[in-house]
């Protein structure tokens, strides 16, 4: 599986963002999606997760409120919309997929792209 992350970019705190995923290579309702994120210096950490058919997500408790994970499995894609954007939020984000919900480190994994909130 081939995973293909866009959309991220510099912005302003309390500004919104949304980053996609495209994937290809498998068939993509097999996979429960994540984003995970790593910020300089940080722990990686994993912002969201929404299972194969988008029935169940999960949001770590940072972003919970602020951030929505959706999938369209018809264009074998993912998306995170992130509002209220804050300077903590400033990290790569990273799409990635395994076969399992809420796998601790899931097989496929994106390039990332990188989010900058400035104060």
């Amino acid at each position: 599986v081939q995973l293909q992350a866009s959309g991220g970019g510099w912005v302003q705190a309390g500004a919104s963002l949304r980053l996609s995923c495209a994937a290809s290579g498998g068939t993509f309702s097999d996979y429960a999606m994540n984003w995970f994120r790593q910020a300089p210096g940080k722990a990686r950490e994993r912002v969201a997760a929404i299972d194969w058919m988008g029935s169940h997500s999960f949001y770590a408790d940072s972003v919970k409120g602020r951030f929505t994970m959706s999938r369209d499995n018809a264009d074998n894609a993912v998306h995170l919309h992130m509002e209220s954007l804050k300077p903590e939020d400033t990290a790569i984000y990273y799409c990635t997929a395994d076969l399992a919900y809420r796998a601790d480190t899931p097989r496929y994994w994106g390039q990332g792209t990188l989010v900058t909130v400035s104060s």
